[in-house]
């Protein structure tokens, strides 16, 4: 969970937030479930496999569960500090990001067994694979940089030096990357063939750090403090700027319904509706649970799924602690 500050808005922002915050109602989502896991420790990313399985960071390993009845289905030991979870489905190869060890663990998807450990740049935080460059890339928050990764070899084939720190990446599918320089306010592009930064654009807003991405619409989503913005993806203009809940850390966007999903720490996931590539209103804010500050979407399903705990205040100054016991991954849908 990121610390934030309260910050006045840019003029245009804010009326670009007035113009498109007005529309809420009722989106027909809402919590159906909760697959406790229960075991200690912290958490970050989660992400939907290629075998519709859900793989949640935890402290030291990644857990799986079974996406219908959230049963625990493996696990990727020796992760420690993970946070990010990405695949390569051709090769049947996942990876995960190990913040503490400045490592990527390799895994089979099938078994996942663990098939070898590559060194990155220092914490890597998101994981993403690239399917137009047939990349692995990790943003490596203290080192300040991205590193590429070869699925097949496992081998690190470049790095790209970024001005701040980047907290997600995503893809155009078409030779660009996406990152939310977090300490910068910005988002940079990255050509991935020149292995170069070509531009970076002002978000006008703080603290960016999950992302997502309509390929089709070329709209970048960047979850901000109190406020998600539209980005074009082609010219870094800004289409709007949408107010969602506190303590934001993840993005989704579901093809398939047009709509984006904002996870907010302090126990709301907004729901944002793409009604055009230049019209977007919030429709609701489902109220999950405070800690669920990251999110996947499963599109085959139209779920989303977000880890959380129940917590409590902790001493002056302190995060809240974790409620033994509780850690779990809440289901969204309708």
């Amino acid at each position: 969970m990121k610390l934030r500050i309260s910050f006045f808005l840019p003029v245009l922002a804010l009326c670009l937030t007035l113009q498109n915050a007005h529309a809420q109602g009722t989106s027909g989502f809402h919590v159906t479930k909760t697959f406790t896991i229960g075991s200690p420790g912290g958490w970050d990313y989660i992400a939907v496999g290629p075998d519709q399985k859900i793989y949640v960071s935890h402290s030291s390993d990644v857990v799986i569960l079974d996406a219908k009845t959230g049963d625990s289905v493996g696990v990727i030991p020796n992760t420690t500090g993970v946070h990010g979870i990405a695949f390569a489905p051709a090769l049947g190869k996942g990876f995960t990001s190990n913040g503490r060890l400045n490592t990527v663990t390799i895994f089979d998807i099938k078994t996942a067994a663990v098939l070898q450990q590559v060194s990155t740049g220092q914490n890597p935080d998101a994981i993403m694979y690239d399917p137009y460059s047939k990349l692995v890339i990790t943003c490596n928050g203290r080192s300040h940089d991205l590193s590429l990764i070869d699925p097949g070899t496992g081998q690190v084939t470049g790095t790209i030096a970024l001005d701040g720190k980047p907290e997600t990446a995503v893809s155009d599918e078409a030779g660009k990357i996406y990152v939310n320089i977090e300490d910068k306010n910005k988002i940079s592009v990255v050509d991935i063939t020149t292995k170069t930064v070509t531009t970076s654009w002002p978000l006008q807003a703080e603290g960016p750090t999950g992302l997502s991405i309509d390929v089709k619409t070329k709209r970048l989503f960047a979850g901000c403090d109190k406020q998600l913005v539209v980005m074009d993806a082609t010219s870094g203009a800004i289409v709007a700027a949408l107010p969602i809940g506190d303590g934001c850390d993840g993005t989704g966007f579901d093809a398939g319904l047009k709509l984006v999903f904002a996870s907010c720490g302090e126990g709301k996931l907004t729901v944002i509706k793409e009604e055009s590539a230049s019209s977007f209103k919030v429709i609701d804010n489902v109220t999950t649970k405070r800690s669920a500050r990251t999110c996947a979407v499963n599109e085959k399903t139209h779920e989303v799924y977000l880890p959380a705990a129940e917590t409590q205040p902790g001493a002056a100054g302190e995060r809240p602690k974790v409620v033994p016991g509780t850690f779990g991954v809440l289901v969204v849908a309708r």
